[in-house]
């Protein structure tokens, strides 16, 4: 086997991870601003600049407009449409969100509302399916939706935690819907997890601390969570992107 039998997606958080990530040879890039909260929606300039340096890499772009819960008000499900509209004008390859009822089901009116705005568009439904409460029933909804695949770390905190659930899944799909297992999947873990789950597609982002260039900082300022360390930026580095991909080609020659 070899790397283009695996879907390689990286998360990545800016133009510069996604340069990284194509160059470490990544076969498809998730682009993803407010990873603490989760992820949420790039900008324009971000999503543009993207799909311009990604000459050799397909780009799926997060559709998350807050963090917080997966359940929508008619405001919020508008204004995801019109950024799946945006990222459809900028040439992007695919999109990624998901959609949760009160009670912890698939909402699917909303998915379908979402749905009908990404006609001909590759679409992941995101880690909110980890937020469920019936896993195998959710996976039946987003078949007969018509979703692509499924990100998923098996409803535990970690994609090898959640080994159990992601190999059950991959049975249930039954090459129906494609199990992406996601969350602190790396270098380590990547190939117990493949060996264990058999799934066809991973999600990682291989970033590195990069220290900021300010020559100046005031640390008794923060400008999101208290005590986090806001003078180092974390970006995907091709290194990391290489090495685990290299990890998995050989666990499976």
């Amino acid at each position: 086997m070899n790397r283009t039998d695996f879907e390689i997606e990286i998360c990545a958080n800016s133009v510069e991870s996604c340069i990284e990530a194509q160059k470490g040879g990544a076969n498809r890039v998730e682009l993803c601003m407010g990873i603490p909260e989760g992820g949420t929606t790039p900008s324009y300039g971000e999503i543009k600049m993207a799909r311009e340096v990604l000459t050799d890499t397909r780009l799926h772009v997060i559709i998350r407009n807050r963090g917080g819960d997966f359940l929508y008000t008619e405001q919020e499900l508008q204004r995801m449409a019109m950024d799946i509209d945006l990222c459809r004008e900028l040439g992007v390859d695919g999109v990624v969100f998901g959609c949760l009822t009160a009670d912890g089901d698939i909402d699917m009116k909303s998915n379908e509302y979402l749905m009908s705005h990404a006609k001909g568009m590759s679409v992941t439904f995101h880690r909110a399916f980890d937020r469920c409460r019936e896993p195998e029933k959710a996976l039946e909804q987003l078949i007969s939706l018509g979703f692509d695949r499924v990100l998923t770390s098996g409803q535990q905190p970690t994609a090898e935690e959640g080994i159990p659930l992601l190999m059950r899944l991959h049975q249930l799909s039954n090459n129906r819907i494609k199990i992406m297992a996601g969350c602190g999947v790396n270098e380590k873990n990547i190939a117990h997890i493949r060996k264990e789950t058999n799934v066809p597609a991973f999600h990682f982002s291989a970033r590195e601390p990069q220290k900021s260039r300010m020559t100046f900082s005031n640390p008794s300022v923060y400008m999101g969570a208290e005590g986090a360390d806001e003078d180092t930026i974390m970006l995907t580095t091709e290194r990391r992107v290489r090495n685990t991909i290299d990890t998995l080609m050989r666990m499976m020659a």
